[in-house]
């Protein structure tokens, strides 16, 4: 299995990347990767996705010196995991924005968090706002009107009540080649001269083609090309991860 990530600023953002991705390891058994897209009107909406990021890597090592202090062999599924990662997600949130004082609209950022069980070989993804997923060449975009759901709405509701709202879930029993990518994935255009006469279907070629897949830095080569060759590029913030067996 080999994970593939990439970063980079919208050509529209003069400033700062908004997008956040974090890669990690949940316990021996559990891989995490995350996407978070802070919003560009709330206030210093970057500030709300690298949060995010570093609060995950709290988690993931608090969960293995846990497994190593308990050496418990108890396994819930992909989405039980999913929910003690979230509720302690969205409990270390609330404790940031109550000792900073911070407002409501500094913690807007959207997530896409998929967590893989590598020995039951499950998986499931859910987002949180705007995002693209492709399981294994099935493709589902989440689309919100440019009013995206995000985190820092629901850090006063009842836990069980918000997860129980959140319908963006996808569960897969195997993982062949998966990608999950920022909205920054549809606002690819032309901004400088093409080299080339023909076409790119942009998300074909970074979601499903898997040229240079023996390079760890696949989706940078795919991104340089698309510039290079087809002179596209992102307008929005864009980030995203694969994982290809």
């Amino acid at each position: 299995m080999r994970i593939y990530s990439s970063l980079q600023i919208g050509d529209y953002h003069q400033n700062n990347c908004e997008d956040h991705l974090f890669i990690g390891e949940y316990g021996k058994n559990h891989t995490i990767c995350a996407l978070m897209d802070g919003c560009t009107t709330a206030l210093e909406s970057q500030f709300a996705s690298l949060l995010v990021g570093k609060i995950l890597k709290k988690i993931c090592l608090e969960k293995g010196y846990k497994e190593f202090i308990e050496k418990n062999n108890h396994s819930l599924s992909p989405e039980e995991n999913l929910k003690v990662i979230l509720q302690a997600l969205l409990n270390e949130l609330k404790i940031i924005k109550n000792q900073l004082m911070i407002d409501e609209k500094e913690l807007l950022t959207t997530l896409i968090i998929l967590l893989f069980d590598k020995v039951q070989q499950k998986g499931i993804v859910l987002t949180i706002g705007d995002g693209f997923v492709n399981i294994n060449g099935k493709i589902t975009e989440f689309e919100q009107d440019n009013k995206p759901d995000y985190l820092g709405f629901h850090l006063s509701e009842d836990f069980q009540t918000f997860y129980s709202s959140q319908k963006q879930k996808i569960e897969f029993n195997s993982l062949q080649d998966i990608s999950i990518a920022t909205d920054g994935i549809f606002t690819f255009e032309k901004l400088l001269p093409s080299k080339s006469k023909e076409k790119i279907d942009v998300i074909q070629f970074l979601t499903m083609d898997k040229t240079n897949s023996e390079k760890n830095d696949m989706l940078d080569f795919k991104l340089k090309r698309i510039e290079n060759e087809f002179g596209l590029k992102p307008t929005d913030d864009f980030s995203m991860i694969r994982i290809i067996v």
